[in-house]
């Protein structure tokens, strides 16, 4: 399928991580930590470790020959181990014995899965930590700002727009902190799942995973033969409430920006990415909130898949791992994709205060006098500030 496609929705940085070279990298990081583990625990001899070890680059392989075998087999870890096993034998026969000794396909995947979503969730973080902050920035600036506080079809009263973006950056934060607690849980070792790999390792299995944990600087699993996978799911639920909050930011900037309200504008920051080229233009607001608007709408069904997943486990049974695995990365670039956009909308957000306050005038002169005084009133607009600097103090406070 062509990239072409998604291209326009994704970023060149959360393509990289979700590359095909990136993910056999991975895997190839895990099958050395596993044999650097079972040297250190006793369990195979240090010159067959190091064989194993110095023969797990991703540069000695043929990347796009090992996606179309993975094709064929239905797993990427089938060819990958296959073609591991025989690079091994050509500079140590004795050691092929122990590639991929005491793991499973599925962990080893299960495993690479779990490297790939920390590497996209620190560029989300990332993204979202300047969203938060931008937000924040914004609302101490605008906090006396008034602006209409729309309702359904109507407009409600008067609010400020400071107000209106710590209303925005509050959910962000709780996003942040389920989003960080959720992946405490999920990125974890995936190895030991089953009595016939820890049978392999002859008593030695929680030796080799902690020093597997340790060296990967993932967790260790709660206990050996656990295959569960509702921890993931459950990292997947928190993507899918900031990808909902996110969203909502995004089409309410998109309204605010329309011509008929004209409330917000974009800063005009060119940036230059080459020293002495011509500069390039921000990103469009209109484009922002598209890219947007696509992942937010795409996530939810994304994450309902996966938590279908969990209900149709039955042992290994055909399809259900594979659903999984098809619709994380899938999940991953939408996710990452919104938080950038809004990262970058909200970074370059301009208010249009003259404009707020002319819509609010004009709505204002539609009221009676009585009506006017009591939703427009001065008063309003105070403790929408007060409130403002309260949520701003209470947001940027560590939790």
């Amino acid at each position: 399928m062509s990239s072409l496609f998604e291209s326009f929705v994704s970023t060149p940085e959360v393509s990289e991580v979700l590359g095909d070279g990136a993910v056999i990298e991975a895997m190839l990081r895990i099958e050395a930590a596993l044999a650097r583990a079972q040297a250190g625990a006793g369990l195979i001899p240090q010159a067959t470790a190091m064989s194993i070890i110095g023969t797990s680059k991703v540069e000695l392989f043929d990347v796009p020959k090992l996606v179309r075998e993975s094709a064929r087999t239905g797993c990427l870890a089938t060819p990958l181990v296959a073609n591991l096993r025989e690079t091994v034998a050509l500079f140590n026969p004795e050691a092929v014995s122990r590639v991929h000794f005491g793991c499973s396909d599925q962990e080893l995947v299960d495993t690479a899965l779990v490297l790939v979503i920390r590497d996209v969730l620190k560029l989300i973080q990332t993204d979202l930590a300047k969203a938060i902050d931008a937000l924040l920035t914004l609302a101490l600036r605008h906090k006396n700002d008034a602006m209409l506080a729309r309702g359904p079809l109507r407009a409600a009263s008067v609010t400020s727009f400071g107000l209106a973006c710590s209303q925005w950056a509050a959910p962000l934060v709780r996003s942040q902190q389920q989003l960080q607690a959720a992946a405490d849980h999920a990125l974890r070792l995936h190895l030991g799942s089953s009595v016939t790999t820890l049978a392999d390792m002859r008593g030695k299995g929680p030796q080799v995973m902690s020093l597997m944990a340790a060296e990967l600087q993932l967790d260790v699993p709660a206990f050996a033969g656990n295959g569960g996978h509702d921890d993931t799911v459950a990292l997947a639920c928190a993507l899918g409430l900031l990808t909902g909050n996110l969203g909502q930011i995004a089409l309410e900037i998109a309204h605010m920006a329309q011509f008929e309200l004209g409330e917000l504008t974009q800063v005009d920051t060119a940036r230059t990415a080459v020293p002495g080229a011509k500069p390039v233009p921000p990103v469009a607001i209109s484009q922002l909130c598209m890219v947007a608007q696509v992942a937010a709408q795409r996530v939810p069904q994304q994450v309902a898949v996966l938590l279908t997943s969990l209900s149709q486990q039955h042992g290994n049974a055909p399809g259900n791992w594979q659903t999984r695995l098809v619709q994380w990365p899938a999940l991953l670039a939408a996710s990452q994709s919104i938080t950038s956009a809004v990262a970058q909308l909200v970074a370059g957000l301009q208010a249009d205060t003259q404009r707020m306050r002319s819509n609010l005038d004009t709505v204002r002169a539609s009221l009676s006098a009585k009506e006017g005084k009591v939703r427009f009133s001065n008063e309003l607009v105070q403790l929408a500030a007060e409130l403002t600097r309260g949520q701003v103090k209470a947001l940027r406070q560590p939790q």
